[in-house]
């Protein structure tokens, strides 16, 4: 479906568009040189250079292809991607209803209408009671999560979703998951745990640690829970709660969610890895954090790795790894008087030299070879010198956070 060039709406975004596209010069003028956009890399070979100049500048706009969501029709096929499970299943009638809430923010208005489209072909009428635009995008299929608030305490569903590439807007199935997160609190996918998969019946709810915020969840249950956080404003962090925050960072007033946490007889942070997100890997047994340097020389940190010293006597540097299931943890080792980072469940298997004793403002020496970390002068090093394995000379380290 193509959208008139006349109509009230098309005009006004692209007159929108035309303002607050960005990499716009001073007088206006769109950057021409579209030639290397990853927008064309799968799609738009044909288009005339009018053409690639308008979709580029829509693309920019958006992040996404606006100019082919524009000449897509409203109510265009699109592949059943769900388990046979779900296809297969009768689902009860007598069902509550549904309210939709369209969060969106600056979405081509095809995107919008597509998806309100979408939820109005795909629910059952007797299900839908509103939809409501409040000002995002997305759709669902109702029935499997009214099922599970119909046989279930209370609780908050998200659908499993596909992926609707930027450029082609082509529909990609993405495998079953939970959704959960890492020690920098990114989004992360999660495989199901085992006893999911014990069940054979992949349409089954997935226990996730946490959910993205497209879910559905009944009002009243929400209302008692405390709605979502109003002082968490950083887009995507709905999914992550206050309390998970760098230590000296004004977070304002929180009164109200302690309270709240009161209210509900909140358990522990450790009791919620431990029994909801048993996946994440814990490292309670980190004592010293940051970056490692010899004042006032220079710092280990580089590349922003940062340094972990443990109650287990290793020294991780780089990223931690989120979850139980990677082992890419690297671990300092003394291998034959050299530097290593080897795998940790690698070193520690292989009883290598990976165990180093440091107290603030001592030295870092390896518990076994009795070498000490220290730098030395270096004239290969674009800093001047460079960490090595040596006797001890009483070279002093610090590292910027320490626990003990």
């Amino acid at each position: 479906m193509e959208r008139e060039a006349g109509s009230p709406c098309y005009e006004s975004l692209q007159k929108r568009m035309e303002t607050q596209t960005p990499g716009r010069g001073d007088e206006g003028q769109a950057d021409t040189s579209f030639s290397d956009s990853s927008l064309f890399a799968h799609w738009g070979q044909n288009l005339s250079p009018d053409n690639r100049r308008v979709a580029l500048k829509m693309f920019q706009y958006y992040g996404y292809n606006g100019y082919l969501s524009d000449r897509l029709p409203l109510d265009r096929p699109i592949p059943d991607l769900r388990p046979d499970g779900c296809r297969n299943t009768t689902y009860p009638l007598s069902l509550p209803q549904v309210s939709i809430v369209f969060i969106f923010v600056n979405e081509a208005l095809s995107v919008i209408l597509r998806s309100i489209h979408s939820a109005i072909n795909r629910t059952p009428s007797h299900l839908l009671k509103e939809i409501i635009l409040v000002d995002d995008n997305s759709s669902n299929r109702l029935n499997p999560s009214c099922r599970e608030f119909k046989k279930t305490e209370p609780a908050s569903f998200s659908p499993s979703f596909d992926n609707i590439k930027y450029d082609t807007f082509e529909i990609e199935e993405y495998p079953l998951s939970a959704q959960g997160f890492d020690w920098e609190l990114w989004c992360r996918y999660l495989n199901p745990p085992k006893s999911w998969w014990f069940k054979g019946n992949k349409s089954a709810p997935i226990q996730s640690p946490a959910l993205i915020g497209c879910f559905v969840v009944d009002r009243l249950y929400f209302e008692e829970i405390g709605l979502l956080d109003e002082g968490m404003e950083v887009y995507g962090g709905e999914n992550v709660e206050l309390g998970i925050r760098d230590s000296g960072i004004d977070i304002g007033d929180v009164s109200d969610r302690k309270a709240l946490r009161k209210r509900l007889q909140c358990k522990t942070f450790r009791w919620y890895l431990v029994n909801m997100y048993p996946e994440m890997r814990m490292y309670s047994d980190t004592v010293a954090y940051g970056s490692g340097q010899i004042s006032p020389i220079m710092q280990l940190r580089r590349q922003n790795r940062t340094v972990y010293y443990t109650s287990a006597q290793q020294i991780h540097i780089g990223l931690l790894s989120p979850t139980v299931d990677d082992d890419d943890n690297k671990c300092l080792v003394d291998v034959n008087s050299r530097l290593r980072l080897i795998e940790c469940s690698y070193a520690a298997a292989k009883r290598m030299k990976l165990h180093w004793l440091f107290t603030q403002g001592g030295p870092i020496q390896n518990r076994k070879s009795k070498r000490c970390l220290e730098l030395i002068a270096s004239s290969d090093n674009e800093f001047g010198y460079q960490l090595a394995l040596q006797k001890c000379t009483g070279q002093k380290w610090f590292i910027t956070n320490v626990l003990f």
